[in-house]
């Protein structure tokens, strides 16, 4: 079972982290990158799991 993020837009400066073994890991790197990922230009994430909308987007700003 993978957990993945989508950028809304996606941006080639925004590095994508891959698939995930929880949601707790996946929520945890975003919690992490979010600003990282802001400055690249996503305005805006969405969590998958197994390419099933769980939630999102979710804006990235503070």
């Amino acid at each position: 079972m993978a957990w993945t993020w989508t950028f809304e837009p996606d941006s080639p400066d925004a590095e994508h982290p891959g698939e995930f073994t929880s949601q707790s890991d996946a929520e945890s790197w975003l919690g992490e990158a979010w600003r990282t990922l802001a400055e690249a230009g996503v305005a805006g994430v969405t969590l998958l799991h197994d390419g099933e909308k769980v939630y999102g987007p979710m804006p990235l700003s503070e």
